[in-house]
């Protein structure tokens, strides 16, 4: 050949022609001839140069028509052959009775015709393509046709992929998976290979597989899928209905990745979710004594993870689970403020636990002592304690610590902590309890997580202030009687406080803390004063408190003090007269104890007792073995309060050391009551502390007259934050200012709005604010 350059490009000249020696009649005649060795597999015996040469020279004499439609029709009769020879006898019976694994036995028979006559087919529609690659780069451009290798696929689609061959075929492969889903093993390279070969066949439409397979399986595995979850509904429990979900939502997976494809992967998930999981979620989650409930009391840690990883998918499958927490909290809450609020029986106790021992002696009843301050209080806070633990395992080791389920529990917990009347009290008594007994022996880090745990309870209390009023009264006690056990667990469960609601919160309680540090102190200083005058008979220690910081107000009718005790009240008044001016000092014997040796027939004991119970005990000191004095005249000699003074008479009379004797005998005391002196006490322990009542919850008068305390102290608050707002706003709408004071009171409390709307009116009348026109909103007054 020789090469011309036009416009700097080189050209190939065609070959002469050989016009009296070509005749395309023959040339297609030995070509269709080698076409068929090569369909029967014997093209080892052939020239590919000369059958090569036989289809260029029909392009070339412009026979490609002849030479396209010819090889399409040779193609066409060989796949006609083939299906009628591997792929028809392959068709199932049909036979009545046949198992499904009988079914999918002869499907995969099938299956597997079908991928010998592909892979026969793909290999001599290779073949022919070498043969006629001349023709494949003049005619299908030219005559806007496909390349053989098309055409090849369009005559295997026209005479194989047709019915009732692709019936059977999709028929096939739903049966084999059925087969597989139902427990079977079966064969999957022939599923696939049969897949793969529709993956691999495109239509107008999309692939076969697309078109004729997916539609149909998704709308088997519907069906299979809608009764397998009514089977399992039947027949499991909770836990293994979640596992027999899941093990199907692996096997399907496992079935796209083997010989599906991946694109059907989402639309089949959906239908999982849709069958076994969307319409089930309440009735699994609840299902009787296998549910969410009995999973987290039997700690079925890998159930419960479980069944998060199949709700997390489902649209409505988190919020199911957290409605299901949330009322299994607050159902489990609910029974734990009835238990607490049911007959109490030792609200009585005395902190050494004997007053309520006694009671159930009087009563005949053999019961064992209670655990030391086992109270309904501190069992209630240790049992939410209890609960929140539980659930914050579950939270971490089953929910992957997802936040939204956080936020549910915490929303459960904060609504039936705060629907116990006494949870504020509670609260602080469980505190009071562990500061004074219940760290003793415990390590810095285990005190510090038991007050952590505590803080917990105290971040749900929408009430703080009623748990502030409640913690300053029992934080007074122990720091009065020296009860608390460490000093460093005291300042640690404040500074946890401080950082919950703010220095405001504790300002009160660290000033309790400096008081206390002051007066020790100023005994020091106490001591050398004596050294320079005249010393009194008792030795007294003195705590003097701030009255703004303590929780304590002097009685209506100061009580009389003994001239024994007076004398040495008056000396260490002329000492701190001596160090200040202008202060004028209240004394509280009633939050004073005292120690004191008493004499009895036997032998003498020392006794610790309080204040209030030595100016008992010094009326009957000059009095005969058998004079008695009346309760009426002990309480005209002292001028104790009555409650606190029939607590003491209790404590003294009717516990477990009866210093005095109470006529006629029994527990309670009243006003036609009669004591006298007990000379024939003992007892084999010569040091002996008579406690009163105290760390018990408030009975119903006192928690009334608590109540009306923070409500009088709210209204100033609520006034004082409404002044705050509208000084700095100078004008509001009503419904604007309402929610900003509900804002800002929060960490102190829930104010209600009706409340709010009454401290309104009241500024009003004092000219703080004033309505405007349209009776809507406030101007604020300077």
């Amino acid at each position: 050949m020789s090469t011309v350059r036009r416009g700097g490009r080189p050209k190939i000249k065609p070959p002469k022609k050989h016009g009296a020696d070509f005749s395309a009649d023959k040339t297609w005649l030995a070509l269709s001839k080698s076409i068929k060795e090569v369909q029967n597999h014997n093209a080892a015996s052939l020239s590919f140069e000369e059958n090569y040469r036989y289809a260029y020279n029909m392009v070339l004499y412009k026979k490609e028509e002849m030479l396209y439609n010819g090889v399409g029709t040779l193609v066409a009769e060989h796949l006609d052959t083939l299906a009628n020879e591997k792929i028809v006898p392959q068709f199932p019976a049909g036979s009545i009775g046949e198992t499904v694994q009988l079914k999918a036995q002869q499907g995969e028979l099938l299956l597997k015709g079908l991928k010998e006559v592909w892979d026969d087919h793909e290999s001599i529609m290779t073949k022919l393509g070498q043969l006629l690659k001349y023709l494949d780069r003049i005619y299908p451009e030219k005559a806007h046709v496909p390349t053989t290798w098309g055409k090849g696929l369009e005559l295997f689609l026209r005479h194989i992929i047709k019915n009732p061959i692709k019936d059977h075929l999709v028929s096939a492969i739903l049966e084999t998976i059925h087969c597989e889903r139902s427990g079977y093993a079966i064969n999957r390279s022939a599923v696939k290979g049969c897949v793969d070969v529709f993956l691999g066949l495109e239509t107008d439409h999309g692939t076969v597989y697309k078109c004729d397979l997916e539609q149909q399986f998704l709308q088997s595995s519907e069906e299979f899928y809608k009764k397998e979850a009514n089977d399992l509904l039947s027949s499991c429990e909770c836990p293994e209905y979640l596992r027999r979900v899941e093990a199907r939502y692996e096997a399907e997976d496992s079935r796209i990745h083997h010989y599906l494809s991946t694109q059907t992967s989402l639309a089949l998930k959906q239908i999982l979710t849709a069958t076994l999981l969307t319409p089930n979620l309440s009735a699994v989650i609840s299902m009787p004594n296998s549910g969410l409930d009995i999973m987290i009391d039997t700690n079925k840690l890998d159930d419960l993870a479980r069944l998060y990883r199949l709700y997390l998918p489902v649209p409505n499958g988190l919020h199911v689970l957290k409605k299901a927490l949330r009322e299994s909290i607050t159902r489990r809450g609910k029974e734990l403020n009835e238990a607490s609020l049911g007959p109490v029986g030792n609200e009585g106790e005395g902190e050494d636990g004997e007053d309520e021992k006694d009671k159930r002696k009087d009563k005949g009843k053999a019961k064992a002592r209670p655990v030391p301050g086992a109270t309904p209080a501190i069992k209630w806070v240790q049992d939410v304690l209890d609960l929140k633990d539980k659930f914050d395992s579950v939270w971490k080791d089953a929910f992957k610590s997802d936040r939204d389920i956080e936020a549910a529990l915490n929303e459960a917990f904060e609504s039936f902590i705060n629907l116990h009347p006494k949870s504020p009290e509670y609260t602080s008594l469980f505190i009071d309890d562990h500061l004074k007994r219940g760290i003793k022996g415990l390590t810095d880090a285990e005190v510090d997580a038991i007050l952590d745990k505590t803080i917990t309870v105290f971040r749900y209390l929408s009430d703080k202030d009623i748990f502030e009023r409640y913690y300053k009264n029992h934080l007074a006690k122990r720091l009065l009687l020296k009860r608390s056990i460490s000093d460093d667990a005291e300042r640690g469960m404040l500074s946890k406080l401080k950082i919950e609601s703010g220095m405001q919160f504790t300002s009160k309680l660290e000033g309790m803390f400096n008081d206390i540090k002051t007066s020790s102190d100023a005994m020091v200083e106490y001591q050398a004063y004596l050294g320079k005058h005249k010393a009194p008979m008792v030795d007294i220690s003195v705590t003097v408190m701030t009255s703004t910081f303590w929780p304590y107000s002097p009685p209506a009718v100061a009580p009389i003090i003994p001239a024994l005790l007076a004398e040495s009240c008056k000396s260490y008044e002329g000492f701190y007269d001596s160090r200040h001016s202008g202060r004028r000092l209240t004394w509280l014997p009633s939050m004073g104890n005292a120690d004191v040796r008493v004499a009895f027939n036997a032998k003498s004991h020392d006794l610790n007792v309080s204040t209030h119970a030595l100016m008992i005990l010094l009326l009957f000191e000059k009095l005969g073995d058998d004079d008695f004095l009346t309760y009426s005249e002990i309480k005209e000699a002292t001028l104790i309060e009555e409650t606190d003074l029939k607590r003491n008479l209790q404590s003294l009379a009717c516990a477990k050391y009866k210093v005095l004797k109470k006529h006629p005998t029994g527990r309670e005391i009243s006003d036609d009551d009669s004591f006298s002196f007990n000379v024939d006490f003992t007892d084999k322990m010569q040091r002996i502390k008579i406690s009163t009542v105290s760390s018990r919850p408030e009975n119903n008068q006192e928690r009334q007259e608590t109540q009306g305390k923070i409500d009088e102290e709210r209204k100033h608050q609520i006034d004082a934050c409404v002044v705050r707002i509208m000084k700095d706003r100078k004008h509001m709408k009503h419904n604007e200012l309402v929610n900003e004071v509900t804002r800002q009171l929060a960490s102190r409390f829930a104010p209600d709005p009706l409340a709010i709307k009454k401290r309104i009116e009241a500024l009003i009348e004092r000219e703080y604010l004033e309505r405007c026109e349209d009776r809507k909103s406030y101007n604020y007054l300077a």
